[in-house]
């Protein structure tokens, strides 16, 4: 599917156009309950979470797992990798391709705008994946993304892992002005969880952006640190993000 992003002004750039991959979907084993969009990170793909995602104690959630598009990075000095969106390095204080974001956060809601009505919605990933499903949050509680277009979804849970929030520094600000995004902030559960020794996205940029989110508004933000963990997931995070979900969405368990 593609997508093209807001044009800039009359005389500006070129809009780009964003290819993006394959999605790989994870039914349900249970009763259907919840679907949640799982993002990777930097120059992966979405069939390997996809296939961590299907080992989890989840029967009630069915994981859509999408591929970023292929597109140069700065950070890489221009070299093509999958990516949610241009990167010149991987912190809170890059500045923000917000083209590329609301490619890619328009891209998660299109895959969730055709789940039936009663399930539960909800946004996750890891590193580039995390800050855009937090980008997604932010969209979600504005109303709207940086272009102004509405953002459709209505999410229940964002989940990041190894990532940080983009847009961190006027995120007050963009929240302050919309009159329904301190109540939607204010009930929208995130999880965010960090290696201390992440050498790729520095533990303080995971740190920092729970506190940005604090004091924007966002009330119910679980932040939990791991000793000894670098830029990648273990199988004690992973338990932390099953038993966070089942209760934040409500699941029964029920197969």
């Amino acid at each position: 599917m593609s997508f093209t992003g807001p044009s800039v002004g009359s005389g500006g750039a070129a809009r780009r156009a964003f290819e993006f991959g394959r999605t790989y979907v994870v039914r349900p084993k249970g009763k259907h309950q919840a679907t949640v969009v799982w993002l990777h990170g930097l120059g992966d793909n979405g069939s390997s979470w996809s296939q961590l995602l299907e080992t989890l104690p989840l029967p009630n959630i069915k994981w859509i797992c999408p591929t970023a598009p292929t597109q140069p990075i700065s950070i890489f000095g221009g070299f093509p990798s999958t990516a949610w969106f241009d990167v010149g390095e991987l912190s809170e204080d890059a500045p923000d391709d917000f083209e590329g974001l609301d490619a890619s956060a328009a891209h998660v809601a299109n895959l969730l705008s055709t789940e039936p009505a009663d399930i539960k919605l909800g946004v996750g990933g890891f590193s580039m994946g995390a800050a855009t499903a937090l980008y997604s949050a932010i969209s979600y509680v504005q109303g709207k993304y940086e272009n102004g277009n509405p953002y459709p979804a209505n999410l229940s849970a964002v989940v990041g892992l190894s990532g940080w929030l983009p847009c961190s520094k006027m995120l007050n600000k963009r929240i302050e002005g919309v009159d329904e995004a301190g109540r939607l902030a204010e009930s929208l559960p995130v999880l965010l969880c960090h290696g201390k020794v992440d050498d790729v996205v520095l533990y303080k940029f995971g740190e920092k952006s729970s506190h940005a989110l604090n004091s924007a508004g966002f009330r119910d933000v679980t932040f939990k640190s791991y000793d000894g963990l670098g830029h990648f997931t273990v199988p004690d995070e992973m338990d932390m993000v099953c038993s966070w979900l089942s209760s934040k969405l409500g699941l029964d368990g029920s197969s």
